[in-house]
């Protein structure tokens, strides 16, 4: 069964890589959605996938890549919507 969630990072996430290395992680997870910057110097996401899966991811935005400072990852269940696949920036 697989499940769809939206993630809200906050930190020093922009001009960090953040984007193309949470789309290869969530990939390499065999997920579907995308990932994008926000006005507010914030990145999103929402992900489908199985729920071990999704859980793997968030543990993985927690840290993110190496230049990146996460300083607080936000998570809450969404609908179902029809989400890119394979995983996308845009």
């Amino acid at each position: 069964m697989s499940e769809t969630r939206y993630f809200r990072v906050r930190g020093r996430v922009q001009g960090v890589g953040f984007r193309a290395a949470t789309s290869d992680a969530a990939r390499k997870l065999s997920l579907d959605g995308w990932v994008r910057n926000r006005a507010d110097g914030d990145v999103e996401l929402m992900a489908r996938g199985a729920p071990e899966d999704l859980d793997a991811l968030r543990v993985w935005l927690h840290d993110g890549p190496g230049m990146a400072r996460v300083g607080e990852v936000s998570e809450q269940n969404a609908d179902d919507t029809d989400l890119p696949s394979p995983f996308t920036v845009t």
